[in-house]
């Protein structure tokens, strides 16, 4: 079943990415139109069966606000523990 899922989200993806190419090129203003509908279709269909296959969600951390001068010095950019900018390169 997740098989046939993916399939079907490459499908409007590869969909998607031919319909924003041909809208690149010289249209008539129905085939443009046409395209344009298409397109949207296709992108509303892939956004709710990518949502209905993945429905998880993570929300980040906010970052702590009320952190001791001491502490806040060794947070810099990031929590604890953490690379600081330029050490992970």
């Amino acid at each position: 079943m997740i098989d046939e899922k993916f399939a079907r989200l490459r499908t409007y993806r590869n969909n998607i990415n031919r319909y924003r190419q041909l809208l690149k090129t010289e249209l008539s203003d129905l085939e443009r139109e046409f395209i344009e509908r298409r397109l949207e279709e296709d992108t509303s269909a892939m956004q709710m069966l990518a949502s209905s296959t993945f429905p998880l969600t993570f929300k980040l951390p906010e970052p702590p606000t009320d952190v001791p001068p001491s502490v806040q010095a060794s947070l810099k950019d990031g929590y604890p523990g953490a690379l600081s900018p330029g050490l992970d390169e």
